[in-house]
């Protein structure tokens, strides 16, 4: 048995819910175990992607060894500081949202809104707490897995060293991950910034924030963190933010967070942070005119990079790069025929559901593809994903543009949520469903919803893609009256209308004289 070679991890502030939190994930008296004779499986990360293969390959009672190495936080950003506590502090502030429309709803809030952050912070722990026992080493141990808390690298070709042992494996997986990225704006370094890492650290409100990114975690946490009672200045450097979604949603939300009293600054180029008695000044130039804001805190929330480093990756032959991370084949495997990787670390999908399902194509590829035969492909998935702002904008499949790159006719149905009922009667009214078919066939190609809960609704549409279920199929459901998932039988009725040709009237026509 060999103790951990390094200091004990914290997660500020560490009350009684970060201290239970780090007891499950990285617990301070754990004693790594004597390594076997062989691996089966050694999987490097234990986030969403190697938490999954070592369950999975641990779970089937086939008699495999497998070991887990994670040198930080098991469950990775999902628990720790991505999902979890994202959508509980998304949680605190819907309610402040709610009470913003309250008025026009016909419920008078008589009293200011009392927003108690250290409060909702507070919530935001107990939950992670709460549910971090999934990926706690105890549990994992439990399961038949060989939990080693340290840093791994590769050796050689068949082992991995970690907490000045050697496991010897018969193949392994890299899920190591990513980080955000550092920002290249001088002086920020010296004047502080959060990430995603060190914003759910806060306990108390920063009157003034900044937000650098107009993707999905700064759109998320601006909208957020204004309802909280901040005031947010968002910085992105495209004209319009969400400029990979589709644009139409995107400027739905835009016109939100601008009406919520988010000042968006666009088309901008940060120059320099300077720390004053007031806090911290940007400076920045946005069409062609330079400005400053002071504010009190900076939270980036621009792209990831991936964690490449100190896994001796060049002694293994697995090529990478430190921007887009390890390079694999459709079978997720490296240039290593021996080594694959899931998750954050190799994949432009970015979702703790990408990791899962990747995970699971890297179990059945490195145990149950013989000589190659029966591999599962990451090219094979339909993948959604959900921006959770609110309202949210879901996606799945493709944006009716790469349709049209890839060669396809494209037909787009779309319904507006002020013609579904239950979206009138939410005072829901602004979004919509866009279903994009192939021209001349009910073959659904992708969709985007923007709605309250768009991301419940998602699902639907992507179980009709991945089975093959066309508009046609999808207009025979029966959808509960009133909800507003109702507007996606609408848009298969609106199909199914289409099929009404004027010869087809006819026949139909003719066929009521039988009837």
């Amino acid at each position: 048995m060999s103790n951990l070679e390094f200091e004990r991890i914290t997660v500020l502030p560490m009350d009684e819910y970060n201290q239970r939190l780090v007891a499950n994930v990285h617990p301070e008296n754990w004693v790594n175990p004597q390594p076997a004779d062989c691996y089966d499986l050694v999987v490097i990360g234990a986030g969403t992607a190697g938490l999954v293969v070592a369950a999975g390959a641990a779970g089937l009672d086939l008699g495999l060894k497998v070991a887990l190495i994670e040198k930080h936080l098991m469950g990775g950003d999902c628990l720790n500081v991505g999902c979890v506590p994202s959508k509980s502090l998304i949680r605190s502030a819907r309610v402040v949202g709610e009470i913003w429309k309250a008025k026009d709803l016909g419920v008078n809030i008589s009293q200011h809104i009392d927003v108690d952050l250290a409060t909702v912070m507070a919530r935001l722990r107990r939950i992670r707490a709460g549910i971090s026992h999934h990926d706690s080493a105890a549990r994992f141990k439990n399961l038949g897995v060989d939990v080693f808390l340290g840093g791994g690298k590769f050796a050689s070709n068949n082992t991995i060293a970690v907490d000045g042992q050697i496991l010897k494996f018969k193949k392994a997986v890299i899920a190591t991950g990513a980080r955000a990225v550092k920002p290249e704006i001088r002086g920020i370094e010296a004047a502080g910034y959060l990430t995603n890492e060190t914003v759910f650290s806060l306990i108390q409100k920063p009157e003034k924030l900044a937000v650098i990114g107009g993707g999905p975690i700064g759109c998320e946490l601006a909208q957020a963190f204004r309802r909280l009672g901040c005031e947010v200045t968002l910085f992105h450097n495209s004209s319009h933010i969400l400029n990979k979604e589709d644009r139409e949603a995107a400027e739905i939300l835009q016109r939100v967070l601008s009406d919520e009293g988010i000042r968006l600054v666009l088309d901008c180029q940060l120059e320099e942070v300077v720390t004053v008695t007031e806090g911290k000044r940007l400076y920045f130039s946005s069409n062609g005119h330079r400005d400053s804001v002071t504010v009190n805190e900076i939270l980036v929330g621009a792209g990831r990079a991936p964690n490449v480093e100190g896994l001796n990756l060049e002694a293994v032959g697995v090529e990478y790069d430190k921007k887009h991370g390890v390079k694999v084949n459709d079978y997720l495997q490296t240039t290593n025929s021996n080594i694959y990787a899931a998750g954050d670390i190799c994949m432009n999908w970015k979702f703790t559901h990408a990791a899962d399902a990747a995970a699971r194509i890297v179990i059945k590829n490195t145990l149950f593809s013989p000589f190659g035969l029966g591999r599962s492909q990451l090219s094979k998935l339909v993948m959604p994903w959900v921006t959770y702002t609110d309202p949210e904008i879901a996606h799945v499949g493709m944006y009716a543009d790469e349709a049209e790159k890839m060669g396809l006719e494209v037909t787009t149905i779309k319904i507006a949520f002020n013609n579904v009922d239950r979206a009138i009667a939410d005072s829901e009214e602004s979004g919509f469903l866009k279903i994009h078919h192939k021209k001349g066939s009910d073959e659904i190609l992708g969709a985007t919803i923007v709605a309250s809960h768009a991301g419940e609704m998602i699902s639907e549409i992507t179980t009709a893609i991945v089975n093959k279920i066309g508009l046609s199929k999808l207009s025979s459901v029966i959808h509960p009256y009133p909800t507003q998932a109702e507007a996606i039988k609408k848009a298969a009725d609106a199909y199914r209308r289409t099929l009404l040709t004027p010869r087809t009237k006819k026949l139909l026509g003719f066929l009521t004289k039988f009837s």
